[in-house]
């Protein structure tokens, strides 16, 4: 490829960077492996003669999708084998992604651990069409499916999701509010408010990796979660602190236990109360808590 045309190639793919990472981000729950696949699609993207391509957007989008699906499928079966639940890779995220309210809840904790239960062509399908509006025939060449296979497809992956995802998904204000409510009753160990606060069938989900302790399944009920929270409190290693912060769009709490990183927090908020906490503390998963990572749908 001549200069003229790396200078082509590059200015596309820096272009749509950000979108063609949320898309990987979103169908693999993982910024590293994200990154690794905006890798191999600038690695195939510098072999295509760019100007033969009317839409560059389209290919490179095609282009992430297939490789995400591949990096996808191999995931999965390593998740497997993973001890103890597994839950995405919490982004610090810029006061922008949290005011798109569309962006928010399409990288938010929730949604991101509903897509989970997903088959990787489903999760593809469902990200492509449902966050990013793509056409069925465009999705079809992304991922070797007839567009008519595309449409039922999407048909079953959106009829799943919407039977697990919240209900209503709560406002930035009202997440706010409630994750400041949660951490005010731990910090003062404030139990009733801690009741007050979560919903009788909260879910607790915890994340280590075998490298922290975390439930290894998660822990459902209001009075359930209070002991364990409880008790991870009269076990620490030191004064347990945190701060609120936007992470997948919505306010989170980051954890610090005498002074160093513990974990991530993530609160899944539907009609004011707490119903679903997700606890990061695998390390591998925390590097991108302290640097915003740029996200966006166009």
């Amino acid at each position: 490829m001549g200069e003229r045309a790396i200078d082509a190639a590059t200015a596309a793919f820096v272009a749509h960077r950000d979108l063609l990472f949320t898309i990987a981000y979103e169908m693999l729950g993982s910024a590293a492996d994200a990154e690794d696949v905006l890798q191999e699609t600038w690695l195939r993207w510098v072999e295509v003669d760019v100007r033969r391509v009317d839409d560059p957007r389209a290919y490179l989008v095609r282009i992430t999708t297939r490789q995400s699906l591949n990096r996808l499928r191999a995931l999965k079966r390593r998740r497997e084998a993973y001890v103890g639940q597994w839950l995405p890779e919490p982004l610090l995220t810029s006061p922008d992604v949290a005011e798109d309210v569309e962006l928010a809840e399409s990288v938010s904790m929730a949604l991101l651990v509903v897509l989970e239960t997903l088959s990787p062509t489903e999760r593809a399908v469902f990200v492509l069409r449902e966050v990013f509006g793509a056409p069925y025939e465009e999705i079809a060449e992304a991922v070797g499916k007839s567009p008519a296979a595309v449409r039922q497809i999407a048909h079953r992956a959106r009829r799943h999701v919407d039977a697990r995802r919240p209900r209503r998904a709560a406002s930035l204000g009202e997440a706010r509010e409630a994750s400041e409510s949660f951490w005010r009753a731990i910090e003062t160990r404030d139990l009733q408010g801690l009741f007050d606060v979560l919903a009788p069938d909260v879910v607790w989900v915890g994340d280590g990796g075998g490298l922290r302790q975390a439930a290894l399944h998660p822990i459902v009920g209001a009075g359930k979660v209070v002991r364990l929270i409880a008790g991870i409190l009269d076990r620490a290693d030191g004064v347990v602190t945190a701060h609120l912060a936007l992470l997948n769009g919505g306010p989170a709490l980051v954890v610090r236990v005498g002074g160093e990183l513990d974990g991530v927090v993530a609160l899944r908020v539907e009609n004011g109360r707490i119903t679903g906490i997700y606890y990061v503390r695998n390390p591998e998963k925390l590097t991108r808590v302290d640097r915003q990572t740029p996200l966006t749908l166009r």
